[in-house]
């Protein structure tokens, strides 16, 4: 029984192999998106949209509802631009998923989405600049793409795309993006995503952004450390001191 499905295996994966040597697929464009939060991690999600010849089609569509095809069998089959782009090599990935889209057939030219997204932990350093005001950088180590001669640079069909948490503030950005086409070092007012297009250069790529922590968030997160160090014996704290200061307000009443 055993020697039956490993030949099995065998053969679905000499089959994979048949089907990837005759297979012509195109890349159009890549868009990668950085969704940047608070705890320092990033949502990241990439979108290549690929040309699928016509002999190719339906080769496409049974690989699709393969689902033992894992992302390493896809890259056999699309090629190198099928990777995840944005890495941090100290850390683990988690939350991976992978989806392959069905093909969309216009005007005689088959296309299809494949989309990756992903959580990427730690691609931001922290600081605190003033009470309840953080500074953010962005790690620019975690960028995968591909080397020129001066280092990372986006390809000829690919776009970053970076946004902010909600209520931050973007400070600065290098290279200057090219959407929206307003923005500059001084002008992110009200601006909570940025993009850089194809050929742009990612050797001395910066990126920061404000973070004003309200009075609440400062609240909740000085219980969240208590209960961080002390678990659950931090409830009994709390209880005492409130007690205490229910204690503490009676007697003051009292007098």
């Amino acid at each position: 029984m055993q020697n039956l499905k490993i030949a099995f295996l065998a053969v679905l994966v000499l089959s994979f192999l048949a089907f990837t040597a005759s297979a012509s697929y195109t890349v159009q464009n890549l868009n990668v998106t950085m969704a940047l939060k608070t705890n320092t991690s990033a949502q990241v999600s990439e979108v290549l949209k690929i040309l699928v010849s016509n002999a190719s089609v339906n080769q496409y569509s049974t690989n699709r509802l393969a689902l033992n095809l894992t992302l390493s069998n896809w890259q056999t089959l699309i090629g190198p631009m099928l990777v995840q782009h944005i890495i941090n090599s100290n850390e683990s990935l988690y939350g991976f998923r992978l989806f392959p889209g069905p093909i969309s057939t216009q005007a005689g030219q088959s296309t299809a989405y494949i989309i990756m997204t992903y959580t990427v932990p730690n691609v931001t350093f922290v600081n605190e600049t003033s009470p309840r005001q953080f500074l953010y950088r962005f790690n620019p180590k975690v960028l995968n793409f591909n080397h020129g001669v001066s280092g990372a640079v986006l390809t000829g069909n690919a776009t970053l795309t970076i946004t902010v948490p909600q209520g931050a503030t973007i400070e600065s950005a290098y290279p200057l993006p090219d959407t929206p086409l307003y923005a500059s070092l001084s002008d992110y007012k009200n601006v909570s995503s940025v993009s850089w297009l194809y050929g742009e250069p990612l050797s001395k790529f910066s990126f920061t952004f404000i973070v004003q922590q309200s009075i609440q968030a400062e609240v909740a997160s000085f219980f969240r450390s208590v209960y961080d160090i002390f678990g659950l014996f931090s409830y009994v704290i709390i209880a005492a001191a409130v007690l205490l200061f229910i204690i503490y307000t009676y007697y003051r009443a009292s007098k």
